[in-house]
């Protein structure tokens, strides 16, 4: 299995650590630490030194409650960072929703478009599909950021979040992209309550009866906070890294994280420990 993106064919056949690079002011766990272009190209630096496969760069919070971003606010903090980090010989996805972003991101050299609103945003969809070989990620979330937490989705989650990830994958093959360019994420805590995030996580194996790969997002996340007593986002690396090889174990082929030396580190340990 493998994920094409604009200048890589990303080999699936083992978990891909996707390393969080939030360009941001107000991010929910790293908010203001790699908010100028030279402190996020050194953030980069050091995931990539800490064996993340992909740098997954975004201008925006997407934090329950977060105010949006302008569009000249997210080029102006996004941009110039991606056009150093496509020089540093890995994938470079970039988080965004706003077609204008991901047009410019894209003629910059970016690999692969993640995007919370799953390409429903203007001409967000005609974009990729102009595109020839961009790698897209399709995000479930119910609502939006500034009321997703407000009033969370009702009752089992799997169904709705199973029946929007097969229709918007469809919607997007039916634009002409080639399936080997996509990849769905559950959305984990977007709009769900932390039941229902467990639920993801424990029905997993219904989510990959899609036949797409699978990104998972635990990392830091408030449900990690709810079960372990964590309260500060910075508290929950050992939650996280548990998260992230659940998801693995359980299909997950990319994991997009925070801590990547650490995830890469179990990661290590659960591969040596496969049968022969």
């Amino acid at each position: 299995m493998r994920w094409q993106t604009s200048r890589f064919d990303i080999d699936l056949s083992v978990p891909v650590v996707m390393g969080i690079v939030n360009v941001t002011p107000d991010s929910f766990s790293d908010g203001g630490r790699h908010d100028s272009t030279r402190a996020a190209l050194q953030h980069c630096e050091q995931l990539l030194a800490e064996g993340a496969h992909v740098l997954d760069v975004g201008g925006e919070s997407t934090r329950p409650g977060s105010p949006a971003v302008s569009l000249e606010d997210e080029l102006a903090r996004v941009l110039p960072v991606v056009n150093e980090a496509v020089r540093l010989g890995v994938p470079v996805s970039v988080d965004t929703y706003k077609p204008q972003v991901m047009r410019a991101v894209l003629d910059a050299g970016a690999d692969i478009i993640n995007d919370i609103w799953a390409l429903r945003r203007g001409d967000a969809l005609s974009v990729v599909a102009a595109h020839p070989r961009c790698g897209v990620c399709l995000m479930h979330m119910h609502r939006d950021p500034q009321t997703m937490q407000v009033a969370p989705m009702d009752g089992d989650v799997l169904p709705g979040v199973s029946s929007f990830l097969q229709a918007r994958a469809a919607a997007v093959e039916a634009q002409g992209v080639d399936p080997a360019r996509i990849v769905l994420d559950p959305g984990i805590g977007f709009g769900k309550t932390v039941a229902q995030n467990y639920s993801l996580l424990a029905h997993q194996h219904q989510l990959l009866a899609l036949g797409y790969p699978l990104l998972a997002g635990w990392s830091r996340k408030s449900s990690l906070g709810a079960v372990t007593g964590r309260q500060v986002p910075g508290q929950r690396v050992a939650a996280s890294v548990a998260a992230a090889l659940l998801a693995v174990e359980r299909g997950a082929r990319v994991v997009r994280v925070h801590d990547v030396r650490e995830t890469v580190d179990a990661l290590k340990v659960w591969h040596a420990s496969l049968p022969v």
